[in-house]
């Protein structure tokens, strides 16, 4: 599907027109008007979840907007929740470029980027100054690359959860990312039981109270790692699991000449794999943990599918590189039109049906 300004937006490298979006974002969110649409009254879209109340199932993934610099112009497109970062506690430049790349023939993103981004700091007063957010707000946060190397990462997610935790609606623990080594190691027990244990510590505000927060997995997981990842986070009283970030498998049905770059794939290809990980999340937790299911969702009825088998939420991504900036609301037209097909009063009627 072709957009207005995507040919001009694929003119540039990767990583410049992710810039410009993000630049463009920010400024529409200041003059603070939606764009045409975007904005959905079908109360049976609302659902509850974590003890969040959610206006709408769609959220945008952590990724796009890594420093919270446009997240009124994010909710301007009719996200009900979006979810910024990975943030870690300081700042870090990332890889080395070029680290993002277009598969264009594929539907399909692979990017290396590596953590990049302004620290907890920079983020977090930009969340502070924030006037009117529109939706439910995720901070995602990760540990430093030097930090992981050093032994030093669960102190740095404890210390990004207790930061955030006042400013957040949820927080998010990701441990899944390919692009810093020895991450994913951190997804094995013991060591999750252990970072676990620190973030819900951690999480818990001046009232008492405890800010949900919900954990990301990887979609290479077997069905026994995420059997051993699910007992983890109900042991810890993780509130929702993320499933699944990007992938490090390359399927042989990819085109595009970029296909080969090492990092994490995301995009269309990713699907089958997300829709896997679901269907395993979803009979390891045997419904007592809520899941979010993303990975290669481009549509209503793909938002639906995954909702049906089990997602009481979902998030895009990549599919705005090739969708543009009317995606949030054609998908929430669908699931409309889905719901009353099938005589659905709510979302969460529809969680879970086809199982």
């Amino acid at each position: 599907m072709h957009y207005p300004g995507r040919s001009l937006l694929f003119a540039a490298n990767a990583e410049t027109a992710h810039r410009a979006a993000i630049a463009a974002l920010r400024a529409w969110g200041i003059v603070g008007t939606p764009f045409a649409g975007s904005r959905t009254s079908d109360a049976a879209l609302s659902t509850r979840v974590a003890g969040i109340d959610f206006a709408n199932p769609v959220g945008l993934a952590a990724g796009l907007d890594k420093n919270g610099d446009a997240v009124p112009g994010l909710f301007a497109l009719g996200f009900g929740s979006v979810e910024i970062g990975t943030l870690t506690p300081r700042a870090q430049p990332g890889n080395p470029r070029p680290r993002l790349f277009r598969l264009t023939e594929d539907a399909a993103v692979i990017n290396r980027m590596g953590f990049n981004n302004d620290g907890l700091d920079a983020a977090l007063n930009r969340v502070a100054a924030l006037r009117k957010r529109h939706g439910v707000l995720g901070i995602n946060v990760g540990a430093n690359k030097d930090s992981v190397a050093g032994d030093r990462a669960i102190a740095d997610y404890a210390l990004g959860v207790s930061r955030a935790a006042p400013l957040a609606d949820y927080l998010t623990i990701n441990v899944s990312s390919p692009n810093t080594p020895g991450l994913r190691d951190l997804q094995s027990r013991p060591a999750i039981d252990e970072l676990l244990a620190e973030c819900d510590a951690a999480r818990q505000l001046p009232d008492g109270s405890k800010r949900p927060f919900f954990l990301k997995i990887a979609p290479d997981l077997d069905a026994k790692a995420i059997e051993s990842v699910v007992a983890a986070a109900i042991d810890h009283h993780v509130d929702a699991l993320i499933v699944s970030n990007t992938t490090i498998s390359r399927p042989e049905s990819l085109r595009s000449a970029a296909g080969g770059e090492s990092g994490g794939l995301s995009g269309a290809p990713l699907a089958p794999l997300a829709r896997r990980a679901l269907r395993d999340a979803r009979s390891a937790t045997g419904g007592q943990l809520p899941l979010i299911s993303a990975g290669g969702i481009d549509s209503g009825a793909e938002a639906y599918a995954r909702i049906r088998a089990g997602a009481s939420l979902v998030q895009v991504y990549s599919a705005l590189v090739y969708g543009g900036a009317g995606l949030p609301r054609r998908i929430l037209r669908d699931l409309s039109a889905l719901l009353q097909r099938d005589g659905f009063a709510n979302i969460a009627e529809a969680v879970g049906a086809d199982l």
